[in-house]
C-alpha cells in the first residue's frame, strides 16, 4: 500500500476487504524457528526512533546460534528498514503494521515476504516489536472484528432471555424460567391471596431476570453501545417501569419492543423489531440488502446472481449493488482457447488451476490470468460506478447469499433479462 494518501481512496468496505485479505494470507505463512518480524508502530512514533529500534535488534541477532535463523531475521529486518525509507516523520494516520520473514514455501524451501499494513481501522496503542514462527495478527484481527455491543432481553412471564449483539451476530447466554402460576387459582385459595401471591412470583421472576442481565451487562457497561427489551404487553413495560435493572443499565436503554417469542429466537426478532435504533449497525444493514435482493428475485426483476450473470450485467454497467459474501474465499481463472474465445471459471482460493474446455468449440482453453475472483468484480465496479456491498453470513439470509447463489449477486438498476 502506498505510504500517500491518493485521490479516489477505496471505500471502508473494500478498504476492510483488502485488509482481511493479508490478514488470512499472513495467517499461513509458517517460519522455521523465530524468524517471522512483526512490528506495531503507533501514529504518534517517530520513524527514526523505528529505524533506532530495528537497527539494534539487527545487531543483537548477530548472537543467534543458527546460522539460518540469524541469516533470516537479519534479512526481515533489512528489508524493514528499507521500507520505513518510505516514510516521513510519523506514520500514517492511526499508525501501521509490518511483517516480514523468510516462510516456508514448501520442498524445504523458503521465501522471503514483506507486508506492510497502514492506517488501520483503530489506532495502534503502543509500539510493539514481535519475533515468533508465525506473524503477529491478533491485535489487528480484533480491529477489523465487527463493531457495536447491544444488550438483549426478551422476557414474559414464562421465560426469558439475555444476550449480546456483537456487530452482526446475536449470542444468547443466560435463560430462566418463571414459577409464576396461571391467572387461574387453585381450589380452597381466595381470589385476593391467589392475587397477591402471583403478584409476587411475577416480582421474584423480574428479579431473577435483572440480575441474570446485570451480571451479564454490568461489567461491560462501558463499552455497551445500548440495550434492548423485547416482549409481550404489559410484561416488558412493568419491567421497565418496575426499575429492576441496575440503574446504570436502566440509561442504556434504547427501546421496547413487542416481540411474540421470548425463547432463543426471540433475540434475533428483537433485533429485527429494533431496527430503527440500530439503523447504523451492520446486521441491519445487511439484512436490508438482501431483503431487497430477495424481494426482487421474487418479482423477476431487478436482481442477478452468481459469478457470470452478475459479472456480465457489471459490465453493461446495469448493477446498482453488487452483494459480495464476507465468506467469499475464491479466484477467478481467465481462460482462452485457439479460436480466441475468452471464458471464466471460479475456484476455491489456494487449489490448483483446473483444466478447461472451452464452451463454444470444444477446444482445449489455456489459463492466461487468475485473480482474486472479488477483486476482479469490484474493479469492474468502480469503473461502473457501482457500489459494493459485504454481506455477513451470520445470519440466514447471508448464509443464503453464500449457499445458494455462490457467493456473488446484485440489485440491478434495471430488468436487463440477463
Amino acid at each position: 500500500m502506498s505510504s500517500d494518501a491518493e485521490e479516489g481512496a477505496p471505500s471502508d468496505d473494500r478498504r476492510r476487504y483488502e485488509f482481511l485479505k493479508v490478514l488470512d494470507e499472513l495467517d499461513e505463512f509458517e517460519g522455521s524457528g523465530t524468524q517471522l518480524v512483526t512490528i506495531y508502530i503507533p501514529e504518534d512514533k517517530q520513524v527514526s526512533d523505528v529505524v533506532a529500534h530495528v537497527t539494534q535488534e539487527h545487531s543483537e541477532a548477530s548472537n543467534i546460534k543458527s546460522k539460518q535463523t540469524r541469516t533470516n531475521v537479519q534479512d526481515a529486518l533489512t528489508s524493514i528498514k528499507d521500507r520505513l525509507r518510505y516514510y516521513d516523520t510519523f506514520p500514517p494516520d492511526n499508525g501501521m503494521v509490518i511483517f516480514s520473514g523468510a516462510v516456508d514455501s514448501g520442498g524445504g524451501q523458503t521465501e522471503m515476504v514483506t507486508r506492510v499494513l497502514e492506517s488501520p481501522p483503530d489506532p495502534v496503542q503502543s509500539f510493539r516489536y514481535h519475533c515468533d514462527s508465525n506473524f503477529l495478527t491478533g491485535p489487528l484481527e480484533d480491529m477489523m472484528a465487527d463493531k457495536g455491543l447491544f444488550g438483549l432481553i426478551v422476557l414474559d412471564r414464562r421465560e426469558a432471555n439475555v444476550g449480546w449483539l456483537k456487530g452482526k451476530r446475536v449470542e444468547p447466554v443466560k435463560s430462566a424460567s418463571s414459577l409464576v402460576p396461571g391467572k387461574q387459582r387453585k381450589g380452597g385459595q381466595s381470589a385476593q391471596r391467589f392475587a397477591r401471591l402471583r403478584l409476587e412470583a411475577i416480582d421474584n421472576f423480574y428479579q431473577e431476570v435483572a440480575e441474570m442481565a446485570n451480571d451479564l451487562f454490568v461489567p461491560k457497561r462501558h463499552e455497551l453501545d445500548g440495550i434492548l427489551v423485547g416482549g409481550p404487553s404489559p410484561t416488558k413495560d412493568e419491567f421497565l417501569d418496575g426499575d429492576y435493572l441496575h440503574h446504570e443499565l436502566q440509561d442504556k436503554v434504547l427501546g421496547k419492543f413487542d416481540v411474540a417469542y421470548t425463547d432463543e429466537s426471540g433475540l434475533s426478532d428483537l433485533v429485527d423489531a429494533g431496527q430503527e435504533v440500530l439503523a447504523d449497525q451492520e446486521v441491519v444493514k445487511d439484512k436490508r440488502q438482501m431483503e431487497e435482493f430477495f424481494e426482487n428475485l421474487n418479482t423477476g426483476g431487478e436482481a442477478t446472481y452468481g459469478f457470470e450473470q452478475t459479472r456480465r450485467n457489471l459490465v453493461m454497467g446495469s448493477v446498482d449493488r453488487l452483494l459480495l459474501s464476507e465468506d467469499l474465499h475464491h479466484d477467478v481463472v481467465v481462460y482462452e482457447c485457439p479460436n480466441d474465445h475468452e471464458e471464466y471459471e471460479v475456484v476455491e482460493r489456494r487449489h490448483a488451476t483446473p483444466e478447461h474446455t472451452c464452451s463454444e468449440c470444444r477446444e482445449e482453453a489455456e489459463p492466461e490470468e487468475r485473480e482474486d475472483v472479488v477483486d476482479h468484480l469490484m474493479n469492474i465496479a468502480d469503473q461502473r460506478g457501482t457500489e459494493t456491498k459485504f454481506i455477513s453470513t451470520d445470519f440466514e439470509k447471508g448464509e443464503q447469499l453464500m449457499d445458494a447463489f455462490g457467493g456473488i449477486a446484485g440489485i440491478l438498476r434495471y430488468s436487463t433479462g440477463v
